[in-house]
């Protein structure tokens, strides 16, 4: 008896193995990536304000 069930515990671990080996749950995986950033609005101006003083009295 404990003959038979080695045997058949070998026999599904060895069918696991060849599942295992030819599953065509194969998954390509693509290499190319867009290294450029992405550019919402490329139009954009910077105003500069003019310093306004407050006048002194002197």
């Amino acid at each position: 008896m404990l003959f038979t069930i080695t045997i058949s515990i070998s026999t599904l671990v060895a069918i696991n193995f060849l599942l295992l080996k030819f599953s065509s749950n194969k998954t390509n995986r693509t290499s190319k990536v867009n290294k450029k950033p992405i550019v919402l609005k490329p139009t954009i101006v910077l105003k500069q304000e003019s310093e306004k003083l407050a006048p002194t009295g002197s």
